[in-house]
C-alpha cells in the first residue's frame, strides 16, 4: 500500500509541475493510467458557448495529445449533466460556473481544470420602461430561463447582492423560456428578465429591450470567467496525466479561437454548434474573452462561492477554501 501511495505521489508531483517530467517519462507514466487508450467522451448539449469543446476536437487538439475522443450529446439541465459526469456517461463537459458550481460543491464527481471565457448574459427590461437600475426592480418579478434555483437565478441573485438588494426576498422570480419572457414583459406580467446576450441582439437593435445589468459588460463582472471546463473527478484523481492532456488541449483550443474568430464561427455553423446569421453570431462571439487565465478563474470561483454562501445557495458555514479545493484543480498545468 505504501509503495502504491508513493508512486501516486510521484506522478502527482510530476503532473502538478513540482518537478519536470520528460516526454518519455510522461508517456510511460500515462500508459499506467486507467484512462490510457480509452475513448474520452465529450458531453455537449448544444449552445454556442460550449461549442468550443467541438472546436477542440475538430481542430485536432485532443489528437495532438494522443487522446481519442467522441462527442456525446446529452439532453437536459444541470441534473442531467451532473448525472452524466458522475456516472461515467461522459468524461468532459463545459458550462457556466453558475450551472456547475453548486452540483460540484454538493458532491457530484467533477472537477474544474481551466476556464473557458467571459460573458454572456444580461438583465433586461423593456426599452420604454421606467426601470433604470436593479433598485427599481425591488418588489418586482424577474424572469429566469432556467428552473428556480438554476443558473440564471444564481446570476441574478449576484447582481442584486452586489447592488445592496436582498436577493431572496427583494424580488420575485418566475421561470419561463426566453421568447415568453419578452412577451411577458410586454404584457405587464413581469418587469425584467435575465437573457442570453446572443438572444437579445435583435431586441436591442429594434428598440424592444434595454440592458440594466450585465456579466459581459459591467465593470464588476466583465472580467470574471463565465464558462468553465469540468472533467470527471475519477479521471482527475486516478488518471492525472490524462486530465493534464485534456486541459492542455482545451487551453490550446482557446488560444486558437482567440486568433481565429471567423474560422471558429464558420466551423460552429457548419457543425450546427451555433445557429444564426454569420455576422450576428460573430458580433456576439467577439464579446467573449477566451484569454482568461487560471488565476482569474480561481479568483472568480472564490467570489462566486462567497456570494453563494451569502445568498443561501451554499451553506454559509462552509469554508470557502475547502469548497474551492473540492471543485478546482488549477495545478494540472505547468505554469
Amino acid at each position: 500500500m505504501r509503495k502504491i501511495f508513493a508512486a501516486m505521489l510521484v506522478v502527482s508531483l510530476f503532473v502538478s509541475g513540482a518537478f519536470a517530467m520528460t516526454p518519455e517519462e510522461e508517456l510511460e507514466a500515462w500508459k499506467k493510467e486507467p484512462a490510457y487508450g480509452k475513448v474520452i467522451k465529450i458531453g455537449y448539449n448544444g449552445g454556442l458557448c460550449t461549442g468550443t469543446l467541438g472546436i477542440t476536437q475538430v481542430k485536432g487538439f485532443y489528437k495532438a495529445e494522443g487522446i481519442e475522443t467522441e462527442l456525446v450529446r446529452y439532453q437536459g439541465d444541470t441534473i442531467a449533466l451532473g448525472d452524466a459526469l458522475g456516472t461515467g456517461k461522459i468524461d468532459i463537459a463545459g458550462g457556466h460556473i453558475a450551472t456547475l458550481l453548486v452540483p460540484a460543491a454538493n458532491g457530484v464527481r467533477m472537477k474544474f481544470t481551466t476556464g473557458m471565457h467571459t460573458g454572456c448574459k444580461s438583465l433586461c427590461v423593456l426599452a420604454d420602461s421606467p426601470y433604470k437600475t436593479t433598485k427599481d426592480l425591488e418588489g418586482k418579478t424577474i424572469a429566469i430561463t432556467t428552473s428556480i434555483g438554476g443558473s440564471d437565478q444564481n446570476i441574478t441573485m449576484r447582481f442584486l447582492l452586489r447592488d445592496g438588494i436582498d436577493p431572496v426576498r427583494g424580488v420575485k422570480y418566475k421561470s419561463t423560456d426566453s421568447g415568453a419572457a419578452v412577451l411577458a414583459m410586454q404584457n405587464g406580467e413581469i418587469e425584467a428578465a435575465l437573457l442570453s446576450d446572443q438572444f437579445i441582439q435583435k431586441f436591442l437593435e429594434n428598440g424592444t429591450l434595454r440592458v440594466i445589468r450585465s456579466i459581459t459588460f459591467d465593470d464588476d463582472f466583465k472580467d470574471e470567467t463565465c464558462c468553465i471546463y469540468a472533467i470527471a473527478k475519477d479521471i482527475v484523481e486516478n488518471s492525472p496525466i490524462t486530465a493534464k492532456k485534456l486541459t492542455r488541449a482545451h487551453e490550446n483550443a482557446r488560444k486558437w479561437i482567440m486568433a481565429n474568430r471567423e474560422d471558429t464561427i464558420k466551423l460552429m455553423l457548419e457543425n450546427k454548434w451555433a445557429s444564426g446569421e454569420f455576422d450576428k453570431v460573430l458580433a456576439f462571439y467577439n464579446t467573449l474573452d477566451y484569454s482568461v487565465t487560471d488565476a482569474n478563474t480561481e479568483a472568480t470561483l472564490r467570489k462566486v462561492i462567497d456570494d453563494y454562501k451569502t445568498c443561501g445557495i451554499l451553506d454559509a458555514n462552509r469554508d470557502t477554501d475547502e469548497v474551492l479545493s473540492m471543485i478546482w484543480d488549477g495545478v494540472l498545468m505547468e505554469k
